[in-house]
């Protein structure tokens, strides 16, 4: 294939893989937990990372990790003690990081606007070496996370208290997910922008639900999703000269559209099933009842 012989494009579709994967990887708990824009407040408060990075002349990936984490942290505990003052808080922080994006990349002598803008809403021909070296790295952590810890998440995710009672270390994991979050964040930047990554790590998992109602078949199908649709993505900007982050959005979007229509007959059939096995005196399938099924909860 002509666009595999060109080394930019070869980074970035190994970028785009590992960020369909991890992106819904993180975004099922932020799902189950109803934090479904926590990415998109670490989104900005990355973009403070990005402008020191160019400031002190030093990566803007790891740099953003590092701030991405810091504030991850911070959110965490706002949440926990944050009380009725805990939203302006949070609002603060978000545009606190924003602004701080803007003015550290200005100061920068290497620095511009342009630049900047590669990082808000990706882009194809920037994605270096360093970029995609880092972007395993810190890929690899998020996956051994997610899947390593997927029963304790899961757990803490569904229901902190119950969590709390059998014995899991209910705040540790919660900063960890956090943690998780920051890490998925500064690794899509460089593909889909910080701030579009949100929907792709919410829109896959909000697709595949409409599928399944278990958790490890959701996560399967969100990941499937993820890959599919950041890899088109970037096949799509390369050859029709697109912006690769919007372009995949859409196609998430576009995604979850379909999803929604394949699971109405499939909803209609299961419920005729139901019924006809209720007629009949068997036990009904166990599912999750109707009234909850757009709260974003799955089982296991």
């Amino acid at each position: 294939m002509e666009i595999l012989d060109y080394a930019f494009m070869q980074r970035a579709l190994l970028a785009a893989v590992l960020v369909g994967i991890t992106a819904p990887a993180v975004g099922i708990y932020l799902v189950q937990r109803r934090q479904a824009l926590m990415g998109d407040g670490i989104g900005h408060v990355a973009m403070t990372g990005v402008g020191l990075g160019f400031l002190l002349s030093w990566s803007p990936v790891w740099m953003a990790t590092l701030i991405s984490v810091v504030g991850a942290v911070l959110m965490e505990l706002i949440r926990w003690y944050g009380k009725t003052r805990g939203d302006i808080a949070l609002a603060m922080l978000f545009y606190g990081g924003m602004a701080g994006g803007v003015m550290f990349i200005n100061l920068a002598p290497t620095g511009s606007n342009a630049n900047l803008t590669s990082y808000l809403f990706g882009s194809l021909s920037t994605v270096s070496q360093s970029d995609v070296t880092a972007i395993c790295l810190l890929a690899a952590f998020v996956v051994l996370v997610t899947l390593g810890l997927r029963r304790q998440l899961f757990a803490v995710s569904q229901d902190e208290e119950f969590a709390r009672v059998t014995g899991l270390p209910v705040r540790a994991l919660n900063l960890l997910t956090a943690i998780t979050a920051a890490v998925t964040v500064t690794v899509a930047m460089r593909v889909v922008g910080l701030l579009l990554v949100s929907a792709l790590m919410v829109v896959p998992v909000a697709a595949a639900q409409q599928l399944s109602r278990s958790f490890a078949a959701t996560f399967a199908i969100a990941v499937a999703i993820g890959v599919t649709v950041t890899i088109s993505g970037t096949v799509t900007s390369y050859y029709q000269d697109v912006p690769p982050g919007a372009t995949i959005v859409l196609l998430t979007i576009a995604a979850f559209i379909l999803t929604t229509a394949l699971a109405t007959p499939l909803a209609r059939r299961r419920a005729r099933a139901a019924a006809a096995a209720q007629a009949a005196g068997d036990p009904a399938e166990c599912v999750i009842p109707a009234s909850r099924a757009g709260e974003g909860k799955v089982g296991v």
